[in-house]
């Protein structure tokens, strides 16, 4: 049985990638900061007859996710599947950014899936399989005001993910980029945008790429402008 780590999988697009995957059959290793929260995902993914497991971490914490990836491994082994979701997304104007607020921009939403991907690369290139997946947004193809710090967060997220990509030629193992636009998240309250999509929406686009999309997906950068 196959095992999926998913960050930011307490709620929105993270649960709903967690429990459709878990419908699949698919075992879940589940990271976040809430643990209550995390656990009752597991609960319902258990529902499923798969194994699933919470794992709380600071994803700013570049040496929780180290000790993340390790607690994982000594539990279940090395993951199949690796879906970057967690982000953190706050409005300031760039005459107010601080340095403060940029680097925790680029820790959770750069850094994070970069050292994610590090950790459990070696093991899928071994195998001759895995997918990466990177959960974006449509701000890496635009200019928002009030957004640079996210939006130059998730424009470098999608360059990681191409050079990434480009290593990966003829391994077995892909990774790509979903770039939904707005989804009716917690994340979402609050801005200018109107939900144009739901997080199980994405989640079933998160799922094919995860399970059936074809090797030649490498690389690729799907956009979801919703309805």
């Amino acid at each position: 049985m196959s095992l999926a780590v998913i960050t930011g999988a307490s709620r929105g697009i993270g649960r709903a990638t967690a429990l459709a995957l878990a419908a699949r059959g698919v075992d879940l290793a589940l990271v976040g900061r809430s643990l209550h929260t995390l656990t009752q995902v597991c609960e319902a993914a258990a529902a499923q007859r798969v194994q699933a497991f919470p794992v709380v971490c600071d994803l700013a914490d570049s040496g929780a996710i180290i000790a993340t990836a390790t607690t994982i491994r000594e539990r279940a082994g090395d993951p199949e599947i690796l879906v970057n979701n967690a982000a953190i997304a706050e409005s300031c104007t760039v005459a107010n950014l601080t340095p403060a607020t940029l680097d925790r921009h680029l820790a959770v939403n750069l850094r994070a899936p970069a050292l994610l991907s590090n950790a459990f690369l070696p093991a899928m290139l071994r195998r001759g399989h895995g997918r990466i997946i990177h959960v974006a947004s449509i701000s890496a193809t635009l200019g928002t005001p009030r957004r640079a710090a996210y939006n130059a967060s998730k424009w470098g997220l999608v360059g990681f993910m191409r050079s990434l990509a480009a290593e990966l030629t003829d391994s077995g193992v892909i990774t790509l980029a979903v770039l939904p636009g707005s989804v009716d998240t917690e994340m979402l309250r609050g801005s200018d945008f109107p939900p144009r999509m739901t997080p199980a929406e994405v989640a079933q686009t998160l799922l094919y790429y995860a399970l059936d999309a074809p090797l030649a997906h490498n690389g690729a950068v799907v956009e979801m402008f919703g309805v």
